[in-house]
């Protein structure tokens, strides 16, 4: 695992916070949480797009069919 730091909460309004020290900054103004059991996990939002979505999708497992890849048929050129 990485670097750790000990950091304090405190009480935002109603919201429970906690200050991120520079070295753990992440970049922009958004970012992604999600609860792993008992952690936190706090990751920077990425691009969209495409490439953003994949990184958010589950592999297949499935394995795919054979395709027998022809060449397209010959077009008359006039």
């Amino acid at each position: 695992m990485g670097e750790a730091r000990h950091v304090k909460l405190f009480r935002n309004g109603r919201n429970q916070a906690v200050r991120i020290p520079v070295e753990f900054e992440l970049p922009g103004d958004e970012a992604i949480m999600r609860r792993e059991g008992d952690r936190l996990v706090l990751e920077p939002t990425r691009k969209r797009g495409l490439l953003g979505l994949l990184e958010t999708m589950e592999p297949i497992d499935e394995a795919f069919p054979e395709i027998e890849d022809q060449p397209p048929a010959p077009e008359p050129i006039f």
